[in-house]
């Protein structure tokens, strides 16, 4: 009997336990293999007895501890045949806690410690102990020896023999097929990435694991990084290399030790290498310092292997330590490995999963990834799985009918567990039935779940315990654990299905543990899932918690950090919420389907929250892998949409699996897709998962790692992709055999349009081998094949192609550069396909003609003989709109032969020759060889820069199609009255070194080439000097009439400069000459700018504004700019008398930095021998304090000066009269600092010119001083026009000392004075004495004392008709003194006052103020929001018999201070004749308002208007007035409009109109007048024969009422206003309204709009319409064409038609057209009337009839170009027209341009063009060039009033 079992006291059970185990000693090892990972099964120590073997084994077991004990317990139980007698005492007596933790404890620790340190204390050894040092090496080897073959027993031990679990196929375990792994060369990348560098990284060719070590050579890096995603077998591989090197395969290496990162996190303290070495993988039998010596001695055969770098936990810093011989953490010890300051020589090899990766590998390091499966290593796994050819071949047919399946086991892990599913499921399956049962990751997983338990009995309790651990240790990071960490069951569970896995941890010295981990990282994340999906624990939030997408990894530093691993959780959640997966969970759950389906349903909007996010590239493959485990369609759906049109992905690994993934979700999506691949690694048989894919429409591969097996593979997938548009394939290491495969499959893609194989370093042949499938993609539009390699013979080849192939339209080829960008012709693709061979029938002969190409060489080292062979391809092909051979080495010989070609290439635009190494020598015979080219417009040559460029023009032939294409357009442009040349030349021959002596020969190259167009030529930036100037100046003549010529930048002196202005006079082309001497820019042009009739649909160079005034029809006069110039008196002398004999008129233009008093005499004395001088100008030119006067003196030296402009003393101008003008003369002297003391002597020099007009002083010095002296000289200065004294620091002073020189200033007109912001101080005057003055004075703070002051001047002003104060800061109590104070013998004075006291004050109060005044009142108008009180005054003032007023004030129901108030009004008001009150608030002291007003109204005999708009009025209030205006017999106007009455004050109102036989005008606007009121209207109206004016707008009047109104209106024969705009009138009341208006023969202005008349209403009304008619206006009335062309004819002709407008009206057939013409029509209004380019003509012609037009609104209709071509023409025909309004039309550049021609000869104000199809820098441009030209949304320019 064993001693436990009589310690324990269960002699009988542990007897049983024996001989149960005796039966299956096999069993009992596996066992053993997996709790002892560490146990030698094969140990010379156990004894041969079985019975005595199984105690021992036993032993060892119950001495790990009590966790151990218990689970091999319950595995007993588990999976032997254990009877139920003995199996129920061996649960409870050994299966639980009770009596036995204390029966074993002491033994447990005693044992446990002994059994741990025995052998593995690490000894101590003296080196000098031996007697001789070859002794001691000797010595040293044989330990090393030992040592190294303990490593290699230890891992035989390990990886020798794997025991099959229960239930499995052998193969389970041992069958390994190594995946793909492909070798990348690029450098490693620790920052963000697996690798750095551009995508371009290529990868070598797939290597095995042999090839893993190039150990025959020391080139290379000795630190390989094994890059592979979960599941791909990275910890796999590692073991299967430990395995090979026990079994000598691997013989390059002695020492192979392999570390696991989840092993090393374990460890916290510091540790040096050796520790490493020997405490934590095995230790040395003896002396491990010896043994430490020996692998440092050879470390070029150690390989150290660590694994799941991913994973590691510690810091790593990529700096060197200071001792790297010190301890240090596990992970600075792996860094030192790495970069060799420890063990140096060594190979480290470590597998990470993609990702970011730690600082401290070395950027050396090889990196190779692992990517799985294909298709052929998938089928060798399960030809090693399955045991019998029949399993085999029935998997093999499922994974062949089973896409999905197939893809899923490109993911090693994945295919093991498909494997296991399908040896569960053939055998009691139909064939083909894995598609419904294995479509999913996760299906696959639960089907293995479900082969667990073969029974029929899932053991739900186990799994999701084993869940429940996962999860834990998925949120703590943890991956490792041991035996007290998993209850015994579920240990127990874990170890009889193979869920979980054991291995040995050494901790420390002689410390070692069994620790446990799932199989697979995927398998504990999907058991976690399972626990989330089916646990009553988890609730909905914490569940959609875990809902994430994490795409990479980041590496995990710092004391608290923890691992990170849940890669596929999310994708498990999603795929137990397929609707498949319920009833397994709902088992699972012990729950009912709807709960579960609640959880599903959580998941699933988890997952619709994410697709619509905008996601990077790795997230979106994680979200499509969780979309696609769902399979629901929906969700798939939503997805799909979601996705971006561009999707890319970059710099990270995909797999078969993840392509097949998208492809599955892009078949929900409608819209097409562009996929983006930069920098990825992907298998070659990758694109096989894109097969069929229908949504993709650009396809863009850029990666090294494609090469020819991709390109195979890509060739068969791309003819699947139907809408296939974009193909690239860039930057990859493919050949010219995976060429051929794409080259073969393009042709079965005809809708591709842009095919890029860009950076492949493709030869020669390979290049032309794709060009020659150009014929068979009718739809392609470019070819990229840049960055290859060709040579200059295959370029020329491939010129050869574009100039033949019909479609090619541009060859671009630059140094590494080469595109052909194509234009498919319209044939069918069929037809295309016919002639695919380059040979040119007729037909594509012709085409090829008619088409343009585009060819750019450049930089490509074409020579001399290259540009022959090149001009003979060319001369014969279609015409070239660009050739540029520049950067390229055809010297002065090559740019010759191309020069003289250009007249038989027919290139339409561009010759481009620059850095050719042409020579000065060169430039005369490229001059000489184009001076018979009539298609050149530009040469530009400049050899410091090396341009060498010609611009050329449309040929005859291009022409004729162009202007078919615009010839409305060009036809108008001929027809204008332009003088622009029809066609100019460009010649710049700028910084070439010429001289005067080359000169010669250049002017004779040129002769041939200034007969052929106006030539424009720039010599600058060269050598000429005086003596080139000179010698030009002779030869110019003989070069004919140019537009232009540079001499800019040519060391010219001043004389030479002066002597260039004699070209006025013997050049008569020179209009215009620009010279900037110190800058050296010297140019002479002509009158006009050299412009080419318009057709190549361009828009042209717009002229500047000065060439667009030039344009009109006036004689263009010629200017001499001369600015940075020294101006001398003698220089100034000189510069007069050579312009002496210049025909005029002449423009003078100076500056320089000071102007001396000297110079400026001698100038100004200088003026009359200058007959032909209009305007002198000198621009920011520094004048002293005296030149105001030298200037004001000059109208006696030169009379012809008719105005005198000087600013700040630094621009001045002087405009001079011709014979025939005699306007007034203008001086204006502002900011010149003049003061009081200047005064005097100014006005004295002016007082000498008789015609004065006006005169600026603003902006000066004068203070209130020298405002009082100018205006004491006044009637000694004639002047006519006006004096501006602004911004002179005036005060009230000045402005009470203006009131008061009034009465002696007889010819003063009008005088404004704003002592504000605005600082203005203006008078205005008359030729002659006016006795109306008017004076506006504002912002002048009047203080009190100045009240007098003021009343007393204006007293005395007898001339002074009306006064004007705003804010002056007079309150209430100032204005009644100053209304007091006023006294004159006789006349009218007005009072305006604006205060802000007014609007506060009420009616009573300022009727107060008014009843104070000093003469009889006989106007008052109160506005009290626009804070205005108007007071008209008559004097003398007649006082009215005072019985008369009592008489009146008896009938006053008022209190006693009203009494006095009215009895006062009535005296100031006895003649008051109008009364206007807006904006009043008669409500705000009760009725006291109205009762006064209305006493007031009682005693008004002489009223004639009153006025009550805008304001609040009582009922009772209302009555009051009504009342009173009852009394008023002789009213003529009345207006109560926009004011708010109830019915009863309208019948109030109403009923006052009665016996109004005198009223005239009348206003009830807005009132809302209904059917009772309007009755009493009519029957008012009825009696008003004298009536004028009937204002009735919006006052919602229909059809009866207007019937009503048209009887009323028929007494009404003095009518001349009428106005029912914006009513309810229908054509039933506008037709009799028309009848009734045929006896207003007086009607003049007529107003209907906003009414639904229609074209019945127009018609009546054209046959009715009054002679003397001069304003109509029916906006928005819907009329037609044919009601509106009504009107129009009924109006042509009408000699009083002043305004029209038809606004908003359908005229889109029908647009108005005089024949006869209305000579008064001023404004036409017709916006938004749909008006097209067609009907417009007819308008336009029309506007020519109407001389007096000033406004035209044309804004909202559809003009176009045409439109505005016609507009252009009549422009200058309408000498009155002041604005057009084009806005919101369809207006391009083209026709903005013409108008702005247009505009240039007219003197319209303002063309309004917002909202038009011009661009906003076109539009800025003609802005600048023609101010008149609005674009902007607000209306930037004045409006024009019409009606002044």
């Amino acid at each position: 009997m064993d001693p436990i079992g009589l310690q324990l006291g269960t002699r009988n059970l542990w007897s049983w336990l024996v001989r149960l185990l005796s039966k299956d000693p096999e069993w009992l090892n596996s066992k053993m293999k997996f709790f002892l990972p560490n146990t030698d099964l094969d140990s010379r120590n156990e004894t041969s007895d079985p019975e005595q073997r199984i105690i021992l084994q036993l032993r060892k077991l119950h001495v790990q501890g009590l966790a151990t004990w218990q689970s091999f317990i319950h595995c007993v139980c588990m999976e032997l045949e254990v009877p139920l007698d003995l199996e129920v005492p061996l649960l409870s007596t050994w299966g639980c806690d009770d009596g036995l933790t204390s029966q074993l404890g002491a033994e447990e620790k005693s044992q446990r410690e002994s059994q741990l340190h025995r052998g593995l204390k690490r000894p101590h050894q003296s080196c000098g102990s031996s007697p001789c040092r070859k002794q001691y090496r000797k010595q040293q080897l044989e330990l090393a020896k030992k040592y190294l073959q303990l490593l290699r027993t230890s891992a035989l031990q390990r990886y020798g023999s794997r025991i099959p679990g229960s239930g499995q196929p052998h193969a389970f375990h041992q069958a390994y097929v190594p995946p793909i792994l492909r070798r990348a060369t690029a450098p490693l990348d620790t920052r963000g990435g697996a690798i750095m560098g551009n995508p371009r990284v290529e990868d070598g060719t797939d290597v095995s694991i042999s090839d893993l070590f190039n150990t025959r050579t020391n080139k290379g890096p000795r630190v390989t990084i094994l890059l592979g995603k979960a599941g791909m077998g990275k910890t796999t591989l590692a073991h299967r290399l430990c395995q090979k090197w026990a079994e000598g395969q691997l013989d390059c290496f002695q020492a192979l030790f392999l570390f696991e990162f989840r092993q090393l996190n374990l460890i916290t303290r510091f540790l040096t290498l050796p520790q490493l070495l020997f405490d934590l993988y095995l230790s040395p039998e003896s002396d491990p310092d010896a043994v430490f010596q020996y692998l440092e001695d050879n470390a070029d055969q150690v390989l150290l292997i660590f694994d799941g770098l991913d994973e590691a936990l510690q810091p790593c810093s990529s700096t060197d330590p200071e001792d790297p011989d010190g301890p240090g953490p596990v992970l600075a010890l792996f860094s030192g490995l790495c970069h060799g300051t420890l063990l140096p020589g060594c190979w480290v090899l470590a597998t990470s999963r993609p990702g970011k990766l730690p600082a401290c590998l070395p950027s050396e390091a090889a990196v190779v990834h692992m990517l799985g499966f294909d298709g052929p290593r998938v089928e060798e796994y399960v030809n090693c799985f399955f045991s019998t050819q029949s399993s085999r071949e029935g998997a093999l047919g499922e994974l062949q009918t089973n896409g999905r399946l197939r893809s899923l086991c490109a993911v090693p892990a994945l295919c093991q567990v498909a494997c296991l599913c399908l040896h569960h499921l053939l055998p009691d399956h139909a064939p083909g039935q894995s598609a419904a049962l294995l479509p999913t990751m996760t299906q696959l997983y639960m089907q293995m779940v479900l082969a667990l338990s073969p029974r029929g009995h899932l053991p739900t309790t186990s799994l999701l315990g084993l869940g429940e651990v996962a999860l834990k240790s998925l949120e703590t990071g943890k991956v490792t654990f041991y035996a007290r960490d998993i209850p015994p069951p579920l240990m127990a569970f874990g170890a009889t299905h193979s869920l979980l896995t054991s291995f040995c941890i050494c901790t420390g010295p002689g410390h070692q543990q069994t620790g446990y981990a799932f199989t697979h990282f995927n398998l504990q994340e999907f058991l976690a899932a399972l626990h989330l999906m089916a646990s009553p624990k988890v609730d909905e939030d914490l569940l959609t918690q875990h809902v994430t997408l994490n795409s990479r990894w980041v590496l995990r530093t710092g004391p608290k950090a923890k691992l990170d691993l849940s890669d596929h959780l999310p994708t498990f959640l999603a795929g137990l919420a397929s609707c498949t997966c319920r009833p397994f969970l709902s088992h699972m759950a012990q729950r009912g389907e709807d709960w579960v389906g609640t959880k599903q349903a959580a998941v699933v909007q988890a997952l619709k929250k994410l697709a619509t996010r905008k996601l990077t590239g790795p997230k979106v493959v994680e979200l499509l892998h969780c979309v696609n485990e769902t399979q629901e369609p929906e969700l798939a759906s939503l997805t799909a949409q979601s996705l971006p049109y561009q999707l890319p992905f970059h710099n990270f690994s995909l797999t078969y699996t993840d392509l097949a993934v998208l492809t599955n979700i892009l078949e929900h999506r409608e819209a097409p897709i562009h996929l983006d691949f930069e920098g990825c690694t992907l298998e070659p048989h990758c694109p096989e998962a894109l097969v069929g894919c229908e949504q993709i429409e650009n396809l863009s591969f850029k990666s090294r790692k494609c090469g020819d097996a991709f390109a195979e593979v890509l060739s068969r997938s791309l003819p699947t992709m139907g809408r296939l548009q974009m193909l690239g394939l860039a930057g990859s290491k493919i050949t010219a055999r995976g060429i051929s495969h794409l080259v073969k499959a393009l042709p079965l893609c005809p809708q591709l349009e842009e095919v890029s194989f860009q950076d492949n370093q493709l030869n020669d042949q390979v290049v032309l081998n794709i060009v020659e499938v150009l014929p068979h993609l009718p739809r392609l539009r470019k070819l990229d094949l840049s960055g290859n390699n060709i040579c200059v013979s295959t370029l020329l080849c491939l010129t050869k192609v574009a100039v033949t192939c019909p479609t090619i339209s541009m060859l671009q080829a630059r140094e590494a550069d080469l595109i052909f960008l194509l234009s498919p012709p319209k044939e069918t693709t069929a037809e295309l396909q016919r002639a695919p061979d380059l040979q040119e029938s007729d037909g594509q002969r012709k085409e090829a003609q008619s088409r343009s190409l585009t060819l750019r060489l450049q930089k490509c080292q074409l020579q001399v003989h290259d540009a022959e062979t090149l001009i003979a391809l060319l001369r014969e092909g279609p015409h070239l709109e660009e050739v540029d051979l520049s950067g390229n080495q055809l010297e002065d010989e090559g740019c010759r032969l191309m020069a003289e070609a250009v007249s038989q290439l027919h290139i339409t635009r561009k010759l481009d020759l620059s850095d050719n190494g042409l020579s000065v020598a060169g430039v005369h015979c490229v001059l000489r060889a184009v001076h018979a080219c009539w298609t050149l417009t530009d040469l530009h040559i400049s050899l410091l820069h090396k341009t060498v460029v010609f611009m050329f023009a449309q040929d005859p032939e291009q022409q004729e199609g162009s202007q078919n294409r615009a010839a409305f357009l060009d036809s108008l442009m001929l027809q204008m009255p332009s003088e622009l040349p029809l066609s100019s030349r460009r010649m710049r021959l700028t910084h070439c070194g010429l001289q005067a002596k080359h000169l010669e020969q250049l002017c004779k190259a040129l002769g041939g080439s200034c007969h052929l167009g106006h030539l424009h030529l720039d010599f600058s930036g060269n050598a000429l000097g005086d003596e080139g100037a000179a010698r030009l100046a002779q030869l110019l003549p003989g070069l004919g009439a140019l537009q232009s010529l540079n001499l800019s930048e040519n060391g010219l002196s001043l004389d030479a400069v002066l002597g260039l202005a004699r070209c006025f006079s013997t050049l008569q082309w020179v209009f215009h000459l620009d010279i900037s001497f110190e800058r050296q820019r010297i140019l002479l042009r002509g009158e006009k700018t050299g412009r080419g009739i318009w057709t190549t649909g361009s828009l042209p160079d717009l002229p500047a504004a000065a060439e667009l005034s030039g344009f009109r029809w006036r004689c263009t006069p010629r200017s001499l700019c001369l600015t940075e110039c020294p101006l001398e008196p003698l220089t100034l002398t000189r510069l007069c008398a050579t312009l002496e004999v210049c025909p005029g008129p002449l423009e003078i233009q100076l500056s320089c930095e000071v102007l001396s008093d000297k110079s400026l005499e001698t100038l100004l004395h200088c003026l009359p021998q200058l007959p032909q001088l209009s305007l002198l100008q000198l621009s920011q030119t520094a004048l002293s304090p005296r030149s105001p006067f030298l200037l004001a003196d000059i109208f006696s030296l030169c009379p012809r000066v008719k105005k005198v402009d000087l600013r700040s003393l630094h621009h001045s101008t002087l405009h001079f009269r011709s014979n025939e003008e005699q306007e007034g003369v203008c001086c204006g002297f502002t900011g010149c600092s003049l003061s009081q003391e200047h005064v005097e002597s100014l006005c004295w020099l002016l007082s000498k010119c008789e015609d004065l007009s006006q005169v600026d002083l603003s902006v000066n010095l004068l203070g209130d001083g020298g405002i009082r002296s100018v205006l004491e000289c006044l009637p000694r200065v004639p002047i006519s026009g006006s004096l501006d004294l602004s911004h002179n620091n005036a005060s009230q002073e000045s402005a009470l000392c203006l009131v008061e020189t009034l009465s002696s200033c007889p010819r003063v007109q009008e005088a404004s004075v704003n002592l504000g912001s605005k600082q203005s101080f203006q008078i205005h005057f008359s030729k002659e004495d006016q006795a109306g003055k008017t004076l506006r004075l504002s912002e002048c703070s009047f203080r009190p004392e100045h009240v007098s002051r003021l009343a007393a001047g204006l007293s005395q002003s007898l001339q002074l008709m009306e006064l004007m104060l705003t804010q002056c800061c007079l309150g209430q109590e100032q204005l009644t003194t100053l209304l007091s104070l006023v006294q004159r013998p006789a006349g009218l004075f007005s009072l305006r006052v604006q205060e802000p006291w007014v609007d506060q004050a009420g009616v009573l109060s300022l009727l107060e103020v008014c009843a104070q005044a000093s003469g009889n009142v006989t106007e008052i108008s109160i506005s009290e929001t626009q804070q205005q009180l108007h007071v008209q005054l008559e004097f003398p003032r007649q006082e009215e018999n005072p019985e008369a007023v009592a008489l009146r004030l008896a009938h006053c129901d008022l209190g006693t201070h009203h009494s006095l108030l009215v009895r006062q009004l009535m005296e100031t008001c006895a003649r008051l004749q109008q009364l206007s009150l807006s904006q009043v608030n008669l409500c705000e002291d009760g009725d006291s308002s109205s009762l006064l007003l209305r006493s007031l109204l009682l005693s008004l005999s002489e009223l004639k208007k009153f006025r009550l708009t805008s304001s609040r009025v009582s009922t009772e209030g209302l009555a009051h007035l009504a009342s009173g205006l009852g009394h008023c017999h002789h009213l003529e106007e009345l207006e109560w409009s926009n004011t708010e009455f109830d019915e009863e004050g309208t019948k109030a109102l109403m009923r006052a109109l009665e016996e109004k036989w005198m009223l005239k005008r009348l206003d009830l606007s807005h009132l809302l007048l209904n059917g009772s009121t309007l009755d009493l209207l009519t029957r008012g109206l009825s009696h008003m024969t004298l009536l004028q004016s009937l204002r009735l707008n919006r006052n919602s009047i229909g059809d009866v009422d207007c019937c009503h109104l048209s009887e009323a209106l028929r007494a009404a024969t003095s009518l001349e206003e009428l106005d029912l705009s914006a009513n309810s009138i229908s054509p039933a009341g506008g037709v009799k309204l028309a009848e009734s208006l045929a006896l207003c023969r007086c009607l003049e202005e007529l107003m209907l709009g906003c009414n639904d008349l229609g074209d019945h209403t127009a018609l009546e009304l054209a046959q009715e319409l009054p002679q003397h008619l001069r304003v109509l206006r029916l906006p928005s009335s819907h009329l037609g064409p044919k009601g509106a062309l009504s009107l129009v004819q009924a109006l042509d002709g009408s000699p009083h038609v002043e305004e029209i407008s038809l606004a908003e009206n359908n005229l889109a057939e029908g647009v108005p057209r005089f024949c006869k013409g209305l000579p008064l029509l001023r404004r036409i209004d017709l916006v938004s009337c749909k008006i097209d380019n067609q009907t417009a003509k007819l308008l336009t012609s029309s506007f020519t009839l109407c001389p007096a037009l000033e406004v035209i609104l044309l804004s909202w209709n559809l003009l176009g170009d045409e439109a505005a071509a016609e507009l252009a023409q009549v422009l200058p025909r309408m000498g009155r027209l002041k604005r057009v309004d084009l806005e919101k039309n369809q207006i391009t550049a083209r026709g903005a341009w013409l108008l702005a021609e247009g505009l240039a000869q007219s003197s319209v104000q303002v063309i309004r063009l917002w909202n038009n199809n011009i661009p906003c820098n076109v539009a800025q441009s003609l802005q600048s060039q023609e101010p008149r030209l609005d674009f902007a949304f607000f209306d930037n320019q004045p409006q024009a009033h019409w009606g002044t």
